[in-house]
């Protein structure tokens, strides 16, 4: 099985549900964040897990094609960068999202996004 449609099962599920999850207790994981981005050693670790998720992601498949492939590759360097960001500017981090998060509007967007390309990520992956 090519490693885009492995990727893509896996990503794809994980996204819905964690979007499914924000639509329907936008108030907790708004709480969650804003308590998370103030333990300092919490950020460290999540930038540390996602930049081993882009790097895993990226050295199983990158490739900029004109498919929905493409998606499996963006969010690989997303995650990268994400990851880079949280370890090496972890103030700036903290910053934005105490800004954003106390804006239910920005959590709800986010989770809409997640969802829909969580679907479309399980849709491509698990369809023949």
């Amino acid at each position: 099985m090519p490693a885009a449609k492995v990727i893509a099962r896996l990503i794809g599920p994980v996204f819905v549900v964690i979007g499914v999850g924000i639509l329907l207790n936008a108030a907790f994981y708004a709480e969650l964040v804003a308590e998370a981005v103030q333990v300092p050693a919490l950020v460290y670790i999540y930038g540390l897990m996602m930049l081993v998720a882009g790097l895993a992601t990226l050295n199983a498949y990158r490739a900029w094609t004109r498919d929905w492939r493409v998606i499996i590759t963006v969010l690989g360097w997303l995650s990268v960068i994400g990851g880079v960001i949280r370890i090496v500017l972890p103030q700036l981090v903290t910053r934005l999202a105490t800004a954003t998060i106390g804006t239910p509007l920005v959590l709800i967007v986010a989770a809409a996004i997640v969802f829909v390309v969580g679907g479309y990520l399980s849709f491509e992956g698990y369809r023949r």
